[in-house]
């Protein structure tokens, strides 16, 4: 803790030069001032390093707001030549490093300014920042490490809602990647640099850029962004839980937990991987080759027999809830009113999803007393289908009998209406035309 108070202390300095640049910084947004003399100039010259900023900067949320240039550089706006940049004009130039952070803690980190022009922003990121692996390093005088522009492009800042913002939920992932998915960048801390492609193929990137769901996590949600740091082994759980809550709560209670903190394995991670964090799938409950069960248990063992018994459970209830809904679709389409079962059937889904969660207790009974619930409810719906079925046999039965009986009176009723219609001869019975006879 105390290293953490003097960590932080190290920072003050970057905040209170807020107090010094705040006036012209806040006068700069709010004037009406003539088109910047370093934008005029940077974006007349040929290297395009110098001159894509004062393109890109027009679409930044600041130039929105109306800063300018000389807000993080300085300098004298008025020309546009290098004059601007003269001594005594307060030309700071680019800043790196812990100048990154003096840049923009001047004005993040000051409440009463950005209240003015974003209320909703935090402005402790600075602070927390401090308290990263990232800020640490800084301090230690790592100048590859990240700071405010390696995640934030200067010149390109949007909303984190823009899909073109680094920090847009669909681009965390590559912005981190930037540094920790290029091995040779990487190579003097002695990390991994796979998680950028293990986390492309895991379920969460899926249900993020192909299912539309903006809540899925990113690296940000479980390392956190101004504080980032990895999840120790005591805090994986409560990572996980902060979405998978159910789970985490029987996991918590159940005997892996224990076993796994004495072993110093992380919880979820042990069975989920991190990164790569594949679909959960009912075969996971088994101890062959490649399965999860299989990491630590073998066949006949204690742990492999309540996986067994689970899987047992929860493939006979998925079953009977798949045969329900196969019968009552087809009774449906046929016309058969099955919709309270249908309905009654979603209450054994819930129960299905309530024994797969269960399955984080460890414990067979907890996964069978949900799967009863719900194999209970499938039976109804089964018997509900079959006997909607039936009845439509019978009515089937019925038309086709009712049918034939109607054909049988119509062809009579035929008959007798030519009867009736032939010409009576003089002996009182229909006429008949003698052979060869031709009106």
């Amino acid at each position: 803790m105390k290293h953490l108070h003097a960590t932080r202390g190290m920072f003050l300095p970057l905040l209170t030069v807020a107090a010094l640049g705040l006036g012209a910084g806040s006068a700069a947004a709010q004037a009406t001032a003539p088109p910047s003399g370093c934008v005029t100039c940077h974006l007349r010259l040929e290297d395009s390093a110098l001159s894509a900023p004062a393109k890109a900067y027009q679409d930044d949320v600041h130039a929105a707001k109306g800063f300018g240039c000389v807000d993080c550089h300085g300098g004298d706006p008025t020309r546009n030549d290098l004059s601007a940049k003269a001594p005594g004009r307060g030309y700071i130039g680019r800043p790196a490093g812990r100048e990154v952070l003096q840049a923009c803690g001047r004005c993040h980190s000051d409440a009463a300014f950005m209240r003015r022009y974003n209320p909703t922003l935090r402005v402790d990121q600075v602070t927390e920042y401090a308290a990263s692996v990232h800020g640490q390093r800084l301090l230690r005088g790592d100048t590859k490490v990240a700071t405010c522009a390696s995640c934030h492009p200067a010149h390109q800042i949007r909303p984190p809602g823009d899909t073109r913002s680094s920090v847009n939920p669909l681009n965390v992932a590559q912005t981190c990647g930037q540094c920790h998915a290029v091995a040779d960048y990487m190579k003097s801390y002695g990390i991994p640099t796979d998680q950028l492609d293990g986390y492309k193929k895991s379920v969460h990137w899926n249900a993020l850029s192909e299912g539309g769901d903006r809540s899925a996590p990113t690296c940000n949600d479980c390392h956190g962004n101004h504080g980032a740091a990895p999840p120790g082994v005591a805090s994986v759980a409560n990572v996980c839980g902060q979405c998978h809550s159910v789970q985490a709560e029987y996991y918590a209670n159940s005997r892996h937990a224990t076993v796994f903190e004495g072993m110093s394995l992380p919880g979820c991670v042990g069975c989920h991987s991190n990164h790569e964090v594949a679909v959960p799938a009912d075969t996971a409950l088994s101890v062959a080759e490649g399965s999860i069960c299989g990491q630590c248990h073998s066949e006949g063992d204690t742990g492999a027999e309540m996986a067994s018994t689970m899987r047992i459970a929860i493939d006979s209830l998925h079953r009977g809830i798949v045969t329900a809904d196969s019968l009552l679709t087809v009774a449906e389409h046929a016309g058969m009113e099955v919709s309270q079962a249908q309905f009654e059937l979603e209450n054994a889904n819930s129960s299905l999803l309530q024994a797969r969660a269960s399955i984080h207790t460890f414990e067979p009974d907890s996964v069978g007393s949900h799967a009863t619930a719900g194999w209970e409810v499938a039976t109804a719906a089964i018997a509900r289908g079959r006997a909607a079925l039936e009845d439509l046999r019978i009515r089937r039965i019925g038309l086709a009998v009712s049918t034939g009986i109607i054909m049988l009176l119509i062809f009579g009723l035929v008959l007798k209406i030519r009867q009736l219609e032939a010409p009576v001869g003089p002996t009182g019975h229909a006429a008949t035309s003698a052979p060869g006879e031709r009106e």
